[in-house]
């Protein structure tokens, strides 16, 4: 295994998710400009950039290994921060997980014709769960005593033969449906964060490169589900075509080179153009070019 502990002390040493987040991962880093490739059993991701250098891991793991100092910097979800209980720094929240653009929940879920109704029905049962700390932490407060056992994986089929009772992580809810389970309550609700290293933090160059990174990943979320048009209409119809603009501010207009009309250029919803495209030529726009977006920077 890479020691990356020897690397070059300018060398950004980060933590990426393996597994269901990976791809999602890669992905949007690739729309926020760092281009990773891996190869199929590999941990060690190539990129064309000499100052970084990822190692995937399991996003359990990441927010410890950050603590630690054995990364800079990790992508990993706040309920793994929590349940580690791990002293970094939170730069920035990253709502995207393996499917949407949704945050997760972390449910107490039981058989569709358990009698637990609630959380007070959990007293003296077993739960299995991965987030063992955090269920407890959710008992203690509920001032519910139960068993809570660590689960290695398949949480959804253990109950009710194994255990009465789990906590799982859904985004849409379709695998606890699937397996005749019933949410009873919401726990926690989680996104993916960017964390750090407390000493990389107060490394000066370091700390530039974190930030950088971190404002380059949230330009790429803020793009996702945006495109941006472009049209051109006639100068007499600007009034007309402004009062349908749904546009994030104001729009982008310029005149055209030696004729009457003018240029327009907005971002708006990818959802809404569907909608919107008749409705702008409608008002009199011509020309109009759909492109997609990769960042939004504010």
């Amino acid at each position: 295994m890479m020691n990356l502990n020897g690397l070059d002390n300018r060398v950004l040493r980060v933590g990426l998710p393996k597994g269901s987040l990976q791809e999602s991962t890669f992905r949007l880093l690739e729309k926020a400009g760092y281009y990773f490739s891996v190869s199929e059993r590999s941990y060690f991701p190539s990129i064309d950039d000499d100052e970084i250098q990822a190692i995937l891991i399991r996003a359990q793991e990441i927010a410890k290994y950050v603590e630690d100092g054995v990364f800079d910097i990790g992508l990993t979800g706040k309920d793994w921060v929590l349940e580690n209980r791990a002293d970094v720094i939170e730069v920035g929240e990253l709502t995207y997980a393996k499917l949407t653009m949704r945050p997760v929940k972390w449910v107490l879920a039981v058989p569709n014709d358990s009698d637990i109704q609630s959380v007070q029905d959990l007293q003296g049962k077993r739960i299995a769960t991965e987030i063992v700390n955090l269920t407890q932490d959710y008992l203690k407060k509920n001032g519910v005593k139960a068993e809570v056992e660590f689960s290695w994986g398949a949480t959804e089929v253990k109950a009710p033969t194994l255990v009465d009772a789990i906590v799982e992580v859904t985004e849409t809810g379709s695998s606890l449906r699937a397996n005749n389970l019933r949410i009873v309550d919401v726990i926690l609700e989680s996104r993916t964060m960017i964390i750090a290293n407390k000493e990389s933090w107060k490394d000066p160059e370091k700390r530039q490169k974190i930030e950088d990174l971190n404002m380059l990943l949230q330009s790429a979320i803020q793009a996702e589900g945006k495109v941006g048009l472009k049209m051109n209409l006639p100068n007499n119809k600007i009034e007309e075509l402004i009062k349908v603009l749904p546009a994030m501010k104001k729009p982008t207009i310029s005149t055209l080179y030696g004729e009457d009309w003018v240029a327009v250029e907005i971002i708006v919803n990818e959802k809404s153009v569907k909608d919107l495209i008749p409705t702008l030529k409608r008002a009199g726009a011509q020309d109009i070019i759909e492109y997609p977006l990769n960042k939004v920077i504010f």
